[in-house]
């Protein structure tokens, strides 16, 4: 049985750890509250990226989030990755560890995409067999992540909400509510995207993520190289009042601009949750170092 590893409180506000970035925050100690890391970008022995990593976490609270979990695939789970998001995990010790509900690669092929769903019963049940089978090898539960997605399935026979549930459900894994990507597949399938929101489950999400788009009037692209959008901005105003002072990051990985631009967009967010929800008390960076040093979490 997998473990529960999530801090007793929100981290509160951070920011996705990019290389162009690495000297800006060990010089500066910028107050973030953490941040968020691409588990596969270190998921190697020694090196620079492992350098800093190291760096950092002894200064800030790290999340790990990957990209090639492939977690719908019907290729065999991939030990040899497991091995090694395992042993990154126990070198950083991250508050937790997120990937996405979708799936990746076929016959050993990556796609380097993340590919939708049929939203049927049986997908359910093979998603969260091996998601149960991931948080065993890992001995904690993690974050599944609800993607965007430009295409639908005619098998389908729920709700894309109705399905991230019930994955969660099944699974006894926790949810990374992604709320430009409940944005850009409401404006690809013409939903309400606050019919997404009110219907996940507010036990069971505990990080949102904030990112930019490309929109092309027709459709909308998940690009994460711009700034995050006004209507996005609602959104999240919206889940504010759904899910409460959930722990919430900015993802930006193209036409990156300076940390302090990333920092001020963070600003945004900070005053959007004050504003919503009438006083905010995410750990800040002080409170949230001295916290992962006493290693306050639930087990």
């Amino acid at each position: 049985m997998a473990q529960d590893v999530i801090t007793q409180a929100p981290l509160g506000f951070g920011l996705g750890l990019r290389t162009q970035h690495f000297d800006a925050v060990l010089n500066t100690e910028p107050d973030i509250d953490w941040f968020e890391v691409l588990s596969e970008n270190y998921m190697v022995a020694g090196g620079k990226p492992r350098y800093y990593l190291k760096e950092i976490a002894e200064r800030y609270p790290l999340v790990m989030h990957g990209v090639s979990l492939s977690i719908g695939s019907t290729d065999p789970l991939n030990m040899d990755y497991l091995k090694a998001l395992k042993q990154l995990a126990n070198d950083v010790q991250p508050q937790w560890i997120s990937d996405h509900i979708c799936w990746t690669s076929i016959h050993g092929v990556n796609s380097h995409d993340l590919l939708p769903l049929p939203y049927t019963e049986e997908t359910v049940k093979h998603v969260a067999q091996r998601i149960k089978t991931v948080q065993d090898f890992l001995g904690r539960r993690i974050l599944m992540e609800n993607v965007s997605s430009y295409l639908s399935y005619q098998d389908s026979s729920m709700d894309e909400w109705e399905f991230v549930n019930a994955v969660a459900e099944a699974a006894d894994c926790l949810i990374l509510l992604d709320i430009n990507n409940i944005y850009v597949s409401a404006r690809n399938h013409n939903f309400n995207p606050l019919d997404y929101l009110n219907k996940i489950n507010p036990k069971r999400v505990k990080q949102f993520h904030l990112a930019g788009h490309s929109d092309y009037g027709d459709y909308v692209i998940d690009t994460h190289d711009h700034d995050v959008s006004s209507s996005v901005w609602d959104l999240y105003r919206a889940a504010l009042k759904r899910f409460g002072g959930i722990s919430t990051m900015i993802e930006r990985d193209a036409n990156i601009p300076e940390f302090s631009a990333l920092e001020a967009e963070l600003t945004i967010a900070r005053n959007i949750a004050r504003d919503t929800l009438g006083e905010v008390h995410p750990l800040n960076a002080a409170k949230s170092r001295k916290n992962m040093h006493e290693g306050k979490v639930i087990a």
